[in-house]
């Protein structure tokens, strides 16, 4: 990377090994557009084994979930970041095609967690000066979010955005944590350690993939990208079929059935949420089985994360405490109630099992 005043700007360029690994920044995007690349070239059999890396990526991120893509440097610089920037086109294009709000969050979280593993590694090798970390998120925030990170120089791994830049961003209104009453404040500026830099920029290029696909507006698919992506689309609706409400014969809890419809949307859980499904179904007589079987719809799944916490929360793990279902002012102050007439008169979901109503 090097970086170099103008009389006006602070311009910051990175090497090709760094935008191979961020082929979603502009600088990256130039190495095609300077070729006049369309979408037509793919039709060649020039681009075959593009194509199928991108397959290959996108198939282990849906049916596995694994992120471990390798990046190919044994090729000259330029020809690395253009193959790394045309198999990001192409991934968007097959997920775009498949036209699966779940498939498209869970790509776009998975992707959006590659590229923060490469982040991560940028930010803590060891040769690189605070100078250098501060450019590396400089450019990344200011190209994809228009917001100007800063680097606190009086307190080590601290970074600093200004109020109005934060809250211009969705993660400020979602989880408590990110709430500006839970911030760090001082002159302006929103305070954020190392970490949660990262999880910001996580966050937003997880939005920024889904916009961009949603809004990809495209004439005519290739035609080797539309087969690829019909077998893909096959598969994923074998193995996912519609959500049954896992409860008895009895009225589903509006909390539980909005996190029942998150999940078929495909969306992220955040902790609470997960809390309150998981007590929630160990209350249900669910089997460990019939809750992973729910639990692996979420982009981020882990069979043996989920099953340790699972296992815990029914005090079969730790120290044999049984985790209870959480009352109503508990879900409320966690922003998950979704209250209506049914819930009238009850102080915890698990009532609503019991509960006959007249609706």
């Amino acid at each position: 990377m090097m970086c170099y005043i103008t009389k006006y700007n602070l311009v910051v360029r990175f090497g090709n090994k760094d935008l191979a690994k961020y082929p979603f920044l502009k600088e990256a995007f130039s190495y095609i557009t300077k070729y006049d690349f369309k979408l037509e070239d793919l039709d060649s059999k020039d681009y075959l084994h593009l194509i199928y890396k991108a397959a290959e990526k996108i198939e282990n991120y849906l049916f596995f979930g694994r992120y471990e893509y390798q990046i190919n440097y044994s090729k000259t610089h330029e020809t690395i970041v253009q193959e790394e920037v045309i198999i990001f086109l192409i991934s968007l294009l097959l997920i775009k095609s498949i036209s699966i709000d779940a498939v498209t969050k869970k790509f776009a979280l998975l992707e959006s967690m590659r590229f923060e593993k490469y982040l991560i590694s940028d930010l803590n090798t060891a040769d690189r000066d605070d100078k250098t970390i501060k450019l590396i998120l400089y450019k990344i925030f200011e190209d994809l979010f228009s917001t100007k990170i800063l680097l606190e120089v009086d307190v080590y791994n601290f970074y600093k955005i200004r109020i109005n830049d934060y809250l211009d961003h969705p993660i400020a209104f979602q989880e408590k944590e990110w709430n500006l009453i839970n911030r760090t404040l001082h002159n302006g500026f929103v305070y954020l350690d190392g970490n949660e830099i990262v999880r910001l920029f996580r966050n937003e290029l997880y939005l920024l993939i889904i916009d961009r696909i949603k809004k990809m507006s495209i004439d005519r698919i290739p035609d080797t990208i539309m087969a690829i992506s019909k077998s893909i689309k096959s598969r994923w609706e074998q193995m996912h079929p519609s959500i049954n409400a896992p409860v008895y014969n009895a009225v589903t809890p509006p909390c539980i059935q909005h996190i029942y419809d998150q999940i078929s949307k495909g969306e992220n859980l955040p902790h609470p949420a997960r809390l309150l499904l998981g007590t929630f179904l160990i209350y249900s007589n669910k089997t460990l089985e019939e809750m992973l079987e729910l639990f692996k719809r979420l982009p981020d799944f882990d069979e043996k994360i989920t099953r340790y916490q699972l296992e815990h929360l029914a005090g079969k793990r730790g120290n044999s405490k049984r985790y209870f279902v959480p009352s109503c002012e508990k879900i409320k102050l966690e922003n998950l109630c979704y209250e209506t007439k049914i819930c009238q008169g009850i102080s915890n979901p698990t009532q609503l099992i019991r509960k006959k109503l007249d609706i």
